[in-house]
Protein backbone atom coordinates (compact mmCIF):
# COMPACT_ATOMS: atom_id res chain seq x y z
CA UNK A 1 0.00 0.00 0.00
CA UNK A 2 1.45 3.44 -0.68
CA UNK A 3 2.60 4.94 2.55
CA UNK A 4 1.27 8.06 3.97
CA UNK A 5 3.47 10.10 6.75
CA UNK A 6 1.13 10.61 9.55
CA UNK A 7 0.80 13.98 9.96
CA UNK A 8 1.49 16.10 13.05
CA UNK A 9 -0.71 17.82 15.63
CA UNK A 10 -0.20 19.78 18.61
CA UNK A 11 -0.35 18.00 22.21
CA UNK A 12 -3.61 16.86 23.38
CA UNK A 13 -4.31 17.67 27.20
CA UNK A 14 -5.49 14.11 28.18
CA UNK A 15 -5.59 10.56 27.09
CA UNK A 16 -7.09 7.69 27.76
CA UNK A 17 -6.08 4.54 29.62
CA UNK A 18 -9.19 2.68 28.37
CA UNK A 19 -11.91 3.02 25.37
CA UNK A 20 -15.04 1.57 24.16
CA UNK A 21 -15.52 1.96 20.24
CA UNK A 22 -19.24 1.07 18.75
CA UNK A 23 -18.87 0.04 15.59
CA UNK A 24 -15.50 -0.49 15.91
CA UNK A 25 -15.50 -2.81 12.71
CA UNK A 26 -16.41 -0.60 10.49
CA UNK A 27 -14.72 1.87 8.31
CA UNK A 28 -14.10 4.62 10.67
CA UNK A 29 -14.57 2.83 13.96
CA UNK A 30 -11.74 0.36 12.68
CA UNK A 31 -9.54 2.98 11.91
CA UNK A 32 -9.78 4.84 15.43
CA UNK A 33 -9.65 1.31 16.90
CA UNK A 34 -6.22 1.13 15.54
CA UNK A 35 -5.25 4.87 16.43
CA UNK A 36 -5.99 4.37 20.08
CA UNK A 37 -3.81 1.35 20.66
CA UNK A 38 -1.32 3.24 19.16
CA UNK A 39 -1.48 5.73 21.53
CA UNK A 40 -1.49 3.07 24.35
CA UNK A 41 -5.00 3.36 25.24
CA UNK A 42 -6.32 -0.13 26.11
CA UNK A 43 -9.74 -0.91 23.65
CA UNK A 44 -12.52 -2.73 23.51
CA UNK A 45 -14.14 -3.04 20.38
CA UNK A 46 -18.09 -3.74 19.79
CA UNK A 47 -20.09 -4.49 16.54
CA UNK A 48 -22.79 -6.12 16.17
CA UNK A 49 -21.02 -6.62 12.27
CA UNK A 50 -24.13 -5.31 10.67
CA UNK A 51 -22.19 -3.43 8.08
CA UNK A 52 -18.77 -4.06 9.22
CA UNK A 53 -16.89 -6.66 9.13
CA UNK A 54 -14.24 -8.87 11.68
CA UNK A 55 -11.73 -8.52 8.59
CA UNK A 56 -11.17 -4.84 9.63
CA UNK A 57 -9.88 -5.54 12.90
CA UNK A 58 -8.71 -8.88 12.69
CA UNK A 59 -4.64 -7.41 12.37
CA UNK A 60 -6.02 -6.18 16.15
CA UNK A 61 -6.56 -9.58 17.77
CA UNK A 62 -3.10 -10.42 18.78
CA UNK A 63 -2.50 -6.89 20.08
CA UNK A 64 -2.80 -7.33 23.99
CA UNK A 65 -4.83 -4.08 24.32
CA UNK A 66 -7.57 -5.42 22.03
CA UNK A 67 -10.87 -7.11 22.80
CA UNK A 68 -13.89 -7.45 19.98
CA UNK A 69 -17.20 -8.23 21.03
CA UNK A 70 -19.91 -8.92 19.45
CA UNK A 71 -22.67 -6.94 20.41
CA UNK A 72 -25.61 -5.55 18.99
CA UNK A 73 -25.90 -1.61 21.00
CA UNK A 74 -29.73 -1.21 20.63
CA UNK A 75 -30.35 -4.85 22.77
CA UNK A 76 -27.61 -4.09 25.71
CA UNK A 77 -24.98 -2.49 26.63
CA UNK A 78 -22.50 -3.70 29.53
CA UNK A 79 -18.56 -3.60 29.55
CA UNK A 80 -17.16 -4.53 33.04
CA UNK A 81 -14.04 -2.49 34.60
CA UNK A 82 -13.18 1.10 33.86
CA UNK A 83 -13.50 3.27 31.24
CA UNK A 84 -12.97 6.70 30.14
CA UNK A 85 -13.86 7.32 26.72
CA UNK A 86 -17.11 5.66 24.73
CA UNK A 87 -16.39 6.81 20.86
CA UNK A 88 -20.52 5.83 19.60
CA UNK A 89 -19.98 4.96 15.98
CA UNK A 90 -22.30 1.88 15.53
CA UNK A 91 -24.78 2.89 12.89
CA UNK A 92 -25.01 2.61 8.97
CA UNK A 93 -23.68 5.15 7.41
CA UNK A 94 -23.98 5.16 3.36
CA UNK A 95 -27.01 5.21 1.76
CA UNK A 96 -26.95 1.84 0.45
CA UNK A 97 -26.95 0.86 3.97
CA UNK A 98 -29.50 2.65 5.52
CA UNK A 99 -32.27 2.96 2.61
CA UNK A 100 -32.04 -1.20 3.05
CA UNK A 101 -32.08 -1.15 6.87
CA UNK A 102 -34.07 2.22 7.98
CA UNK A 103 -35.22 0.63 11.37
CA UNK A 104 -31.96 -0.27 12.31
CA UNK A 105 -30.56 2.59 11.51
CA UNK A 106 -33.44 4.75 13.57
CA UNK A 107 -32.88 2.41 16.56
CA UNK A 108 -29.08 2.78 16.79
CA UNK A 109 -29.57 5.86 16.48
CA UNK A 110 -32.20 6.40 19.30
CA UNK A 111 -31.88 3.45 21.74
CA UNK A 112 -28.37 2.35 20.84
CA UNK A 113 -27.27 6.60 21.54
CA UNK A 114 -29.22 6.38 25.03
CA UNK A 115 -27.36 2.72 25.94
CA UNK A 116 -23.89 4.33 24.86
CA UNK A 117 -24.69 7.26 26.98
CA UNK A 118 -25.98 5.10 29.79
CA UNK A 119 -22.57 3.35 29.30
CA UNK A 120 -20.60 6.70 29.77
CA UNK A 121 -22.49 7.92 32.92
CA UNK A 122 -22.22 4.77 34.67
CA UNK A 123 -18.29 5.29 34.18
CA UNK A 124 -17.82 8.77 34.08
CA UNK A 125 -16.57 8.49 31.17
CA UNK A 126 -16.21 10.91 28.18
CA UNK A 127 -18.55 10.37 25.05
CA UNK A 128 -18.09 11.12 21.94
CA UNK A 129 -21.15 11.14 19.01
CA UNK A 130 -19.83 10.45 15.85
CA UNK A 131 -22.25 13.04 14.29
CA UNK A 132 -22.28 13.97 10.37
CA UNK A 133 -22.78 16.28 7.93
CA UNK A 134 -26.68 15.19 6.73
CA UNK A 135 -27.99 16.97 9.96
CA UNK A 136 -27.58 19.84 7.80
CA UNK A 137 -29.60 18.16 4.53
CA UNK A 138 -29.28 19.92 1.05
CA UNK A 139 -28.20 23.00 2.95
CA UNK A 140 -29.35 27.06 2.07
CA UNK A 141 -26.07 28.02 4.29
CA UNK A 142 -22.84 27.66 2.28
CA UNK A 143 -20.45 26.26 3.69
CA UNK A 144 -21.49 24.94 6.90
CA UNK A 145 -21.04 26.35 9.95
CA UNK A 146 -21.72 24.40 13.33
CA UNK A 147 -24.18 27.04 14.08
CA UNK A 148 -26.37 26.23 11.28
CA UNK A 149 -29.97 24.17 11.82
CA UNK A 150 -30.17 22.26 8.55
CA UNK A 151 -32.60 21.84 5.76
CA UNK A 152 -33.60 18.31 5.92
CA UNK A 153 -36.34 16.33 4.99
CA UNK A 154 -37.66 14.23 7.86
CA UNK A 155 -39.59 11.91 5.75
CA UNK A 156 -37.75 11.39 2.93
CA UNK A 157 -35.58 8.22 2.28
CA UNK A 158 -32.75 9.76 4.04
CA UNK A 159 -34.73 11.17 6.92
CA UNK A 160 -33.84 7.58 8.80
CA UNK A 161 -30.00 8.22 8.44
CA UNK A 162 -30.50 12.42 9.43
CA UNK A 163 -33.16 12.42 11.79
CA UNK A 164 -31.36 9.21 13.74
CA UNK A 165 -27.87 11.52 13.69
CA UNK A 166 -30.43 14.67 14.51
CA UNK A 167 -31.60 13.11 17.50
CA UNK A 168 -28.97 11.61 18.51
CA UNK A 169 -27.69 15.29 18.86
CA UNK A 170 -30.65 16.24 20.46
CA UNK A 171 -30.09 13.16 23.14
CA UNK A 172 -26.27 13.89 23.33
CA UNK A 173 -27.39 17.33 24.61
CA UNK A 174 -29.78 16.11 26.87
CA UNK A 175 -27.48 13.49 29.01
CA UNK A 176 -24.82 16.28 29.67
CA UNK A 177 -27.25 18.96 30.86
CA UNK A 178 -29.14 16.58 32.87
CA UNK A 179 -26.72 14.55 33.90
CA UNK A 180 -23.33 16.21 33.61
CA UNK A 181 -22.16 13.72 31.19
CA UNK A 182 -18.71 14.65 29.33
CA UNK A 183 -20.11 14.70 26.10
CA UNK A 184 -18.77 15.91 22.61
CA UNK A 185 -20.24 15.78 19.17
CA UNK A 186 -18.36 15.51 15.89
CA UNK A 187 -19.84 16.35 12.20
CA UNK A 188 -18.35 14.30 9.73
CA UNK A 189 -18.25 15.20 6.25
CA UNK A 190 -16.91 13.01 3.61
CA UNK A 191 -14.39 10.45 4.39
CA UNK A 192 -12.27 7.95 2.43
CA UNK A 193 -9.80 5.39 2.81
CA UNK A 194 -8.54 2.10 2.87
CA UNK A 195 -11.20 -0.71 4.16
CA UNK A 196 -14.17 0.92 2.17
CA UNK A 197 -16.15 -1.62 0.90
CA UNK A 198 -16.51 -1.70 -2.95
CA UNK A 199 -20.44 -1.90 -2.78
CA UNK A 200 -21.19 0.48 0.06
CA UNK A 201 -23.26 2.84 -2.29
CA UNK A 202 -20.83 5.56 -1.65
CA UNK A 203 -19.39 7.88 -4.45
CA UNK A 204 -15.76 7.43 -3.93
CA UNK A 205 -15.50 3.03 -3.66
CA UNK A 206 -18.23 3.20 -6.31
CA UNK A 207 -15.75 4.92 -8.59
CA UNK A 208 -12.98 3.43 -7.81
CA UNK A 209 -14.88 -0.40 -8.06
CA UNK A 210 -16.00 0.41 -11.37
CA UNK A 211 -12.56 2.00 -12.88
CA UNK A 212 -10.49 -1.07 -11.83
CA UNK A 213 -12.90 -3.05 -13.59
CA UNK A 214 -12.88 -1.12 -16.60
CA UNK A 215 -17.37 -0.38 -16.20
CA UNK A 216 -18.62 2.34 -16.71
CA UNK A 217 -18.36 4.83 -13.94
CA UNK A 218 -21.58 6.13 -12.59
CA UNK A 219 -22.11 9.62 -11.91
CA UNK A 220 -25.46 10.92 -10.68
CA UNK A 221 -27.03 13.62 -12.05
CA UNK A 222 -24.69 16.37 -14.16
CA UNK A 223 -22.48 15.61 -11.65
CA UNK A 224 -21.68 19.35 -10.80
CA UNK A 225 -22.93 18.79 -7.16
CA UNK A 226 -19.95 19.24 -4.46
CA UNK A 227 -18.84 17.11 -2.04
CA UNK A 228 -15.39 17.74 0.26
CA UNK A 229 -13.90 14.65 0.89
CA UNK A 230 -11.38 14.29 3.78
CA UNK A 231 -8.97 11.24 4.23
CA UNK A 232 -9.25 8.66 6.67
CA UNK A 233 -5.94 9.51 8.98
CA UNK A 234 -7.12 13.24 8.91
CA UNK A 235 -10.37 12.55 10.23
CA UNK A 236 -9.12 10.11 13.04
CA UNK A 237 -6.66 12.86 14.61
CA UNK A 238 -9.35 15.32 14.30
CA UNK A 239 -12.13 12.86 16.48
CA UNK A 240 -9.33 12.11 18.81
CA UNK A 241 -8.07 15.70 19.19
CA UNK A 242 -11.54 16.59 20.04
CA UNK A 243 -12.04 13.91 22.10
CA UNK A 244 -8.90 14.78 23.96
CA UNK A 245 -9.35 18.29 24.38
CA UNK A 246 -12.78 17.97 26.48
CA UNK A 247 -14.81 20.63 24.11
CA UNK A 248 -18.52 19.79 23.64
CA UNK A 249 -18.98 20.57 19.54
CA UNK A 250 -20.86 19.97 17.99
CA UNK A 251 -17.57 20.43 15.44
CA UNK A 252 -17.21 20.29 12.05
CA UNK A 253 -14.48 17.61 10.77
CA UNK A 254 -13.88 17.29 7.55
CA UNK A 255 -11.92 19.30 4.27
CA UNK A 256 -13.03 22.41 3.43
CA UNK A 257 -11.63 21.57 -0.42
CA UNK A 258 -14.42 21.18 -2.27
CA UNK A 259 -14.59 19.13 -5.51
CA UNK A 260 -17.34 18.18 -7.75
CA UNK A 261 -18.15 14.77 -8.17
CA UNK A 262 -17.38 14.91 -11.75
CA UNK A 263 -13.92 15.84 -10.79
CA UNK A 264 -13.98 13.14 -8.00
CA UNK A 265 -14.66 10.54 -10.81
CA UNK A 266 -12.61 11.94 -13.50
CA UNK A 267 -9.55 12.01 -10.94
CA UNK A 268 -10.21 8.31 -9.96
CA UNK A 269 -10.14 6.80 -13.87
CA UNK A 270 -6.68 8.82 -14.36
CA UNK A 271 -5.54 7.95 -10.68
CA UNK A 272 -6.34 3.87 -12.25
CA UNK A 273 -5.40 4.48 -16.14
CA UNK A 274 -8.47 2.71 -16.88
CA UNK A 275 -10.09 3.48 -20.17
CA UNK A 276 -13.79 3.48 -17.96
CA UNK A 277 -16.11 6.18 -19.48
CA UNK A 278 -18.31 8.26 -17.35
CA UNK A 279 -22.08 7.60 -17.57
CA UNK A 280 -24.71 9.72 -16.20
CA UNK A 281 -27.68 8.72 -13.77
CA UNK A 282 -30.70 9.90 -11.69
CA UNK A 283 -29.98 11.60 -8.70
CA UNK A 284 -31.18 10.19 -6.02
CA UNK A 285 -33.93 11.95 -3.82
CA UNK A 286 -32.76 14.50 -1.65
CA UNK A 287 -29.14 14.32 -2.60
CA UNK A 288 -27.32 17.43 -1.44
CA UNK A 289 -26.19 19.72 -4.43
CA UNK A 290 -23.68 21.42 -2.09
CA UNK A 291 -21.74 20.20 0.66
CA UNK A 292 -18.71 21.70 2.50
CA UNK A 293 -17.83 22.68 6.06
CA UNK A 294 -17.00 25.80 7.67
CA UNK A 295 -13.50 24.41 9.81
CA UNK A 296 -12.65 27.51 11.86
CA UNK A 297 -13.72 25.76 15.37
CA UNK A 298 -11.37 23.08 15.02
CA UNK A 299 -8.55 25.17 13.51
CA UNK A 300 -9.21 27.57 16.56
CA UNK A 301 -10.30 24.82 19.41
CA UNK A 302 -7.38 22.11 17.97
CA UNK A 303 -4.85 23.48 16.00
CA UNK A 304 -6.46 20.88 13.79
CA UNK A 305 -7.13 21.05 9.57
CA UNK A 306 -6.44 18.17 6.78
CA UNK A 307 -2.86 17.31 6.11
CA UNK A 308 -3.21 14.79 3.23
CA UNK A 309 -3.91 16.08 -0.32
CA UNK A 310 -6.45 14.59 -2.65
CA UNK A 311 -3.95 12.76 -4.54
CA UNK A 312 -2.36 11.08 -2.19
CA UNK A 313 -4.75 9.66 -0.13
CA UNK A 314 -6.57 8.40 -3.25
CA UNK A 315 -3.27 6.95 -4.32
CA UNK A 316 -3.20 5.03 -0.96
CA UNK A 317 -7.11 4.07 -1.02
CA UNK A 318 -6.92 2.85 -4.70
CA UNK A 319 -3.24 0.38 -3.43
CA UNK A 320 -5.57 -1.11 -0.90
CA UNK A 321 -8.59 -1.62 -3.33
CA UNK A 322 -6.04 -3.23 -5.95
CA UNK A 323 -4.77 -5.14 -3.20
CA UNK A 324 -8.20 -6.86 -2.32
CA UNK A 325 -8.92 -7.41 -5.85
CA UNK A 326 -6.41 -9.35 -6.00
CA UNK A 327 -6.65 -11.55 -3.03
CA UNK A 328 -10.36 -12.09 -4.27
CA UNK A 329 -9.23 -12.71 -7.58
Amino acid sequence: MASITPPTTRPVPRTFRRAVVTGGAGFLGSHLCEALLAAGTEVVCLDNFLTGSPANVAHLLEHPGFRLVRCDVTDFLHVPGDLDLVLHFASPASPVDYLKLPLETLKVGSTGTSHALGLAKDKGARFLLASTSEVYGDPQVHPQPETYWGHVNPIGPRGVYDEAKRYAEALTTAYRTTHDVDTAIVRIFNTYGPRMRPHDGRAIPTFIRQALAGEPVTVAGDGLQTRSICYVDDLVRGILALAASGHPGPMNIGNPTELTVRDIAETVVRATGSRSELAFVDRPVDDPQVRRPDTTLARRVLGWQPQVAWEDGLASTLSWFAEQQAVSA
